[in-house]
C-alpha cells in the first residue's frame, strides 16, 4: 500500500516570472511551465499542483525548492500550504554540475535540478522559517537600517579618500568624517584656503551644535590642524574635489538624519515583540543589536531543533574537515553576513558586561587562541545560551549561563 502523494518543485525565480518542474518520488517530470509573478502566476501554479492531485488534496505533500527565503511569492506559498524550502544559490550550482559536466544552464535547466534536489535532498534542506508577522517587521527595519549604516561607512570612505588627494589637513582635524560637526565644517570650507579662514568663533559654534565637550581645546586643535602646511593641488583640480565632496557631504547628511530616524523605528517594532525581553536580557544586545539578531533568527519555534542546529545557521560553529589521521576545525565562510556581524559585536560588547564572557574569552586567548577566533568562540557560546533562554522563556543568568566557570570566575 503507498504512501501519501508526495510532489517535488523546483521553482527557478526572475524579476517577472517564474520557471516550474513539478516531478513525482521516482524523478518522471509531471508538469513544466514559466509562470508570470504575482498573482496570476500563483493561480496557475495553484491550478497545476491542483490537475495534479486531483482528489488527493488532503493527503497529499509539496515541496517547493526555491532560490529564496522572502517575497510575496515565498509567503504566498507558506500560506498555501507548501512545504517551502530555501536553497542555497551555491548547493543548487554543486548540484547542477553532479547531473552534467557540460556547463549548460537555463532556467527551465535550473528548475529541473531544483526540482530534483528537493526529492533526493529536503532532509538536508532548510525549510523557510514560519516567522510571525511582527519578526518580519523588525527584520524590514532592522536590515534597512543596517544597510544605511554600511552606505554611510562607503561614502565616508570615499570622502577620506577624496580628501587624502587635495585636502589632508582636513583628515587631520576631524577624526570623525561622517559627525555633525566636521559635516556643518567641510560644507562651510570644503577647500584648504577656504578652511583656512575658519574663526574660532565659527568652529565653537559647529562643535556645541554636535554638543562637544571641551569645545574651546578642540576648536583651538582643528583651527590649528587646518591652518598648517600640507601638500595641495592645482586650484583647478582642488574646485572639483571640492565640488565632489561637496555632493558627498550632502548624502552623509541625509544618512545620518535617516539612519536617526530608523533606528527609532527598530526600537519600536523590537520593543513590541515578545521576545524582546529575553533577548535584551543577553549580555552586549541592546535594542538595534538585539532587533537584528532577532530579525535574522526569526522567531519560528520550530526552526531550531537544537542549540546547535541555531549555531550552524549563524556561521559561529566550525566546520571539521577529516582526511585520514588529519583533523582541523575551520571557520564558516558562508554564513548570514549580517547575522555574524551582529554576533561579532555581541560577544565583543560581552567581554564589558559578563564577567563569565570575559573569562571565556581569556581562557581561549591564553590557550594561544587570536582575538578573532576567541570572539568567535564567545559568539557560538552566546548563541547557544541564547537558544536556551528562548526554548525555555527564561531570561539570561550569568551563573547559569557559565557554570563550568566557577563562582570565582563570575563573581
Amino acid at each position: 500500500m503507498g504512501g501519501p502523494l508526495r510532489l517535488f518543485v523546483g521553482d527557478d525565480w526572475a524579476q517577472d516570472h517564474h520557471d516550474v518542474e513539478v516531478m513525482d518520488g521516482s524523478g518522471r517530470r509531471l508538469a513544466k511551465a514559466r509562470l508570470p509573478a504575482g498573482v496570476a502566476g500563483m493561480g496557475r501554479l495553484h491550478a497545476i499542483i491542483g490537475d495534479l492531485v486531483g482528489d488527493d488534496v488532503d493527503e497529499a505533500e509539496v515541496l517547493i525548492g526555491i532560490e529564496t527565503d522572502r517575497g510575496p511569492w515565498v509567503g504566498a506559498l507558506v500560506a498555501a500550504g507548501y512545504t517551502v524550502l530555501a536553497v542555497n544559490p551555491l548547493q543548487a550550482a554543486r548540484f547542477r554540475d553532479r547531473l552534467g559536466v557540460s556547463g549548460a544552464k537555463s532556467d527551465a535547466g535550473d528548475a529541473h535540478v531544483l526540482a530534483d534536489m528537493v526529492r533526493t535532498h529536503s532532509h538536508e534542506l532548510r525549510s523557510v522559517a514560519g516567522d510571525s508577522a511582527r519578526a518580519e517587521a523588525v527584520k524590514v527595519v532592522a536590515r534597512i537600517h543596517k544597510t544605511m549604516i554600511w552606505e554611510r561607512t562607503r561614502h565616508t570612505q570615499r570622502l577620506r579618500h577624496a580628501l587624502g588627494d587635495y585636502f589632508p589637513a582636513a583628515l587631520a582635524a576631524f577624526d570623525d568624517l561622517d559627525a555633525a560637526d566636521t559635516l556643518e565644517l567641510l560644507a562651510k570650507a570644503p577647500t584648504p584656503t577656504q578652511a583656512a579662514r575658519l574663526t574660532i568663533a565659527q568652529i565653537s559654534a559647529a562643535l556645541k551644535r554636535a554638543r562637544r565637550r571641551n569645545v574651546a581645546d578642540k576648536a583651538a586643535a582643528i583651527q590649528t590642524a587646518l591652518r598648517s602646511d600640507q601638500l595641495g593641488q592645482p586650484e583647478v583640480v582642488t574646485d572639483a574635489y571640492a565640488a565632489s565632496v561637496q555632493a558627498l557631504l550632502a548624502v552623509l547628511t541625509v544618512l545620518n538624519t535617516q539612519i536617526k530616524t530608523l533606528q527609532g523605528q527598530v526600537e519600536a517594532h523590537f520593543s513590541k515583540h515578545p521576545a524582546a525581553e529575553i533577548i535584551l536580557s543577553q549580555p552586549g544586545l541592546g535594542p538595534v543589536l538585539g532587533a537584528r539578531v532577532l530579525a535574522e533568527f526569526g522567531d519560528d519555534p520550530d526552526r531550531y531543533a537544537s542549540a546547535k542546529a541555531r549555531k550552524n545557521y549563524a556561521g559561529t560553529s566550525p566546520i571539521t574537515r577529516a582526511s585520514g589521521k588529519k583533523k582541523v576545525a575551520l571557520a564558516r565562510f558562508v554564513h548570514n553576513d549580517r547575522l555574524i556581524d551582529a554576533l561579532t559585536t555581541q560577544a565583543f560588547s560581552a567581554l564589558l558586561w559578563s564577567p563569565g564572557a570575559r573569562a571565556y574569552y581569556d581562557r581561549q586567548r591564553a590557550r594561544g587562541v587570536g582575538h578573532n577566533p576567541a570572539l568567535r568562540q564567545l559568539a557560538n557560546r552566546l548563541v547557544g545560551i541564547l537558544h536556551g533562554c528562548l526554548k525555555t522563556g527564561t531570561h539570561y543568568n550569568e551563573a547559569t549561563a557559565w557554570p563550568h566557570l566557577g563562582e570565582k570566575a563570575i563573581a
